[in-house]
């Protein structure tokens, strides 16, 4: 009759191997693998990447039309025809430009403005989901993807912008110092789609089909972001309820509107932009930029996996 004997497996005890390996990793910094980094440690880490960060932008601007035989010509001609078809129905065919001066500037200027962050929030909202293999093969901090496509749209955005001045001086808009304010407009809202793009980018993420939602919110937003009519001339004459007036008013995106028209347009006056509208502008870039950095980071580890 033979007998088995049922040898206890090694428990970890101090001096063990398994305490040596521990120690060694500790000593020489080794971390579990796609752990979430301390916050500092995470700023520090994309900041290291920002030639990777602008670069990658770069490419993405430069592809997306590489198919189209008029290339780059897109990247001002898709915003114009755009304005072209809101002056056509709500300028002309619904009369909204009737007591507004200037109204060919007045809405470019709201169009482009308002591209800016309606197409920074639909790239973040993509910017995990369709770059899973990336995610998943290379090793860098997550927000890398949101701010590349924020600034990825900025770059369009200046092309816009070159189209907006030629439209401006057209149009007999002179030049001015308060054009110079076009830069800190420009810097506090590409601060709050950044964001917003990482906010999107996280719950994309989690939840893919939010992609196929956000273009009905998006398109909500701009009808009450005053891109095609005055907010100032509704209030004025408007007896909707006063948080509704109020709503109107602090809406982030009409802020970075009209903000960028009281910059370039000298028909549009200082009476016409809501109370303490740069604390508005620096309020809205400030929660939506650090909040939303934080959330996205919190969910670091999470990010192609699943």
């Amino acid at each position: 009759m033979s007998q088995v004997l049922h040898t206890p497996p090694p428990t970890a005890t101090p001096g063990s191997p398994t305490d040596d390996a521990a120690a060694l990793a500790a000593r020489y910094g080794l971390t579990v693998s796609g752990a979430r980094p301390t916050l500092p440690a995470y700023v520090r880490e994309l900041w290291a990447r920002r030639h990777f960060i602008t670069a990658f932008a770069t490419a993405k601007l430069t592809a997306q039309y590489s198919q189209a035989k008029l290339g780059q010509v897109w990247q001002v001609m898709t915003p114009l025809l755009n304005a072209a078809v809101y002056y056509f129905i709500f300028g002309v065919l619904l009369g909204t430009k009737h007591g507004v001066p200037d109204f060919v500037p007045f809405l470019v200027t709201g169009v482009f403005i308002w591209t800016f962050t309606q197409s920074s929030i639909m790239a973040g909202t993509r910017a995990i989901s369709g770059s899973l293999g990336l995610v998943r093969a290379l090793h860098f901090p997550r927000a890398a993807l949101p701010v590349s496509y924020a600034i990825q749209q900025l770059q369009q955005l200046l092309f816009s912008m070159a189209a907006l001045v030629v439209i401006l001086l057209c149009f007999g808009v002179p030049v001015s110092a308060s054009w110079l304010l076009a830069v800190p407009v420009l810097v506090l809202q590409f601060v709050f789609n950044a964001g917003v793009a990482m906010v999107m980018a996280r719950m994309g993420a989690k939840t893919p089909d939010i992609a196929q939602l956000m273009p009905f919110v998006l398109r909500t937003w701009m009808y009450v972001s005053g891109v095609m009519w005055s907010i100032a001339a509704t209030v004025k004459h408007s007896h909707m309820p006063h948080w509704a007036l109020v709503a109107l008013e602090g809406n982030p995106a009409a802020v970075y509107i009209d903000l960028m028209r009281f910059a370039l347009i000298d028909s549009f006056h200082a009476h016409q932009l809501p109370h303490h509208v740069w604390a508005l502008a620096i309020g809205w870039a400030l929660v939506a930029g650090v909040g939303g950095f934080i959330y996205f980071w919190k969910a670091e580890e999470t990010y192609g996996r699943g």
